[in-house]
């Protein structure tokens, strides 16, 4: 057997997990690790801009050994380090991959962004995009790449919904909807059965990856955006630009 088909083989499942800031992506993560580290090796990259405070509080959690936690300080929009240039990214998975093999599942954090934030397809192989009730029962309608085509939804924190005046049922119904019967998980870590179904999923996953049965599908472009940049001063206008 050659190098090139044991790489191959042991090559861990990449799964991304993305979504507005404070929605909850880093308790999702560490739920997975707790409820699924017995069964896999996993190890975490987190992605913050200029800290590692993702990291920090994962291994403050205590969810998996410090050494499989790691953060990549992107330095510049989130979303750019997960989808416009991924290098970095990626070295930080196959360092990850190489120095634990085998792994079989690599969480990637993105940075919290907007509601069109996606995974580069040459990153992850299957992605997770998390809302939370607390952000407002119109979000799931709003849709954007993440939303409509990650390969699951995730409305967190549905135990805050009756504190924050938010229907849950009719949040995760336009949800479906805006993801066409693509799955949607209500999700709330104080609620156990909520968790379990979603540690089946990315058992599913798995299974199916490493049957050779899943292929990376790319959600779609971001939407263009704008964000304000020091030169912004000194000419009178903000940079904006597009992501392909």
């Amino acid at each position: 057997m050659t190098d090139e088909h044991k790489t191959e083989e042991t090559r861990a499942l990449r799964l991304g997990i993305a979504g507005p800031v404070g929605t909850g992506k880093s308790s999702v993560i560490a739920a997975l690790c707790r409820h699924l580290r017995d069964e896999f090796a996993i190890g975490v990259i987190t992605n913050d801009i200029y800290t590692d405070e993702d990291a920090r509080f994962l291994k403050s959690e205590g969810v998996l050994p410090e050494e499989r936690i790691r953060a990549v300080e992107t330095g510049a929009c989130p979303h750019t380090a997960i989808r416009d240039d991924v290098t970095m990214n990626l070295m930080a998975v196959e360092d990850m991959e190489r120095d634990f093999a085998p792994l079989d599942i690599v969480l990637v954090e993105s940075g919290g962004d907007n509601l069109t934030a996606t995974f580069s397809p040459a990153l992850v192989d299957a992605q997770i995009f998390v809302l939370d009730v607390a952000g407002g029962g119109d979000v799931a309608r709003k849709g954007g790449p993440g939303i409509g085509r990650a390969d699951l939804l995730v409305i967190n924190k549905i135990d805050l919904g009756e504190h924050v005046d938010v229907d849950v049922v009719q949040m995760v119904t336009d949800a479906e909807n805006a993801r066409d019967g693509a799955p949607v998980l209500p999700l709330s870590r104080k609620r156990p059965e909520t968790v379990e179904k979603l540690c089946d999923w990315v058992r599913q996953m798995h299974k199916t990856y490493a049957a050779g049965g899943h292929i990376p599908i790319d959600p779609g472009p971001m939407a263009p955006h704008h964000h304000p940049h020091a030169d912004s001063h000194e000419h009178g206008h903000p940079h904006s630009h597009s992501h392909d």
